[in-house]
């Protein structure tokens, strides 16, 4: 009797047999690893499910939760930042059988954690967050009820769960470095209030402490209000001190650059001898300007892939790494002087 009511738990071997790979094979794809092709890792996630595998007890009682959701919290849509990492991982989660539930928090911490609270009644599957700045209580929660969760966009030492993402604190001091190295020496940011959006402020950081290192003018910071892009390039230039002007601007993103360096041609300034341009992010956009901006481009698609396949790796019972940082390239320009 006994024998009869013993549960014959599946082994790595099982799901190897049945999806006709290898044992490395399964490995990798369940820890979410290179080397395997999509299609294979979709038929050995679907033979982990069927087989109902579980590498240990913890993720046993995570893989048999009934919900097949996972929400995923973005600052917002109207950036292609954030839509790029977004496409980056919705195809391989839902590939996975897993649907998204996308909400836009507009930068408030407040809506964040009031959303993952009714996001957290349905009993998802697993959570993404953008950036690791968070209220108290939601990583409270998220640690505490033990959901997988995947912070992305940025990276720390202590994430709630797994992170994947850039440092945008060396991002902004090795462009800082870059653009110093030029001749420019009184630099201005434009961008949002400090305190709003934690990652603008890492990179300003990082550009103070490039411009400080070689005794140049402090770095201005001038503030604009969320709005179209083009249009916030705009009012950040129009803000510019008409005494001691910066000699270089540096943007939150390379759509409000463009907006900048319309404003300041227009207004009869030479680019990039009178100013210079610099953005961030190295969007679609730098490929058919006629003078690609400076620009520092960061692993967006990359990022929500890795990302994506370190929460089902989760998922399935294997621990990825807890933090997973990815490079950035910095772009040369035409919007900055010549070396």
């Amino acid at each position: 009797m006994a024998k009869n009511s013993t549960v014959c738990r599946a082994t790595i071997k099982d799901v190897a047999e049945k999806a006709n790979v290898s044992l490395m094979t399964v490995s990798r794809a369940v820890r979410g690893l290179n080397g395997v092709s999509e299609t294979t890792r979709q038929c050995v996630l679907q033979v982990v499910q069927e087989l109902n595998y579980v590498p240990n007890g913890n993720a046993r009682a995570l893989v048999q939760a009934n919900s097949k959701l996972i929400g995923l919290s973005l600052p917002t849509l109207f950036n292609d930042v954030f839509a790029d990492a977004l496409l980056g991982m919705r195809r391989t989660i839902e590939q996975a059988g897993y649907s998204c539930l996308v909400q836009t928090t507009d930068y408030d911490t407040e809506r964040e954690a009031k959303w993952t609270d009714q996001l957290l009644e349905w009993r998802p599957a697993a959570v993404i967050m953008t950036g690791v700045d968070h209220h108290a209580r939601v990583r409270s929660k998220l640690r505490g009820d033990n959901i997988p969760t995947l912070e992305i966009w940025d990276v720390t030492d202590d994430p709630i769960d797994i992170c994947v993402g850039i440092d945008h604190l060396a991002a902004g001091h090795e462009l800082g470095v870059h653009v110093a190295q030029l001749g420019y020496r009184k630099p201005a940011f434009v961008g949002p209030p400090e305190g709003d959006d934690p990652r603008a402020d890492k990179r300003v950081a990082g550009l103070i402490r490039a411009f400080r290192s070689i005794g140049s003018d402090p770095l201005q910071r001038i503030t604009v209000e969320p709005n179209n892009a083009f249009l916030m390039g705009q009012q950040g230039f129009d803000a510019l001190p008409q005494t001691n002007r910066p000699d270089v601007v540096f943007f939150l993103n390379d759509h409000i650059a463009f907006g900048g360096m319309m404003a300041a041609e227009r207004a009869g300034l030479t680019v990039p001898n009178d100013l210079g341009i610099v953005g961030f992010n190295g969007l679609d956009l730098n490929h058919v300007l006629a003078r690609p901006m400076t620009t520092m481009s960061t692993p967006r698609r990359q990022m929500g892939l890795v990302g994506a396949r370190h929460l089902l790796a989760r998922l399935s019972g294997i621990a990825p790494p807890r933090n997973t940082h990815l490079p950035c390239t910095l772009c040369p320009g035409q919007t900055t002087r010549a070396q």
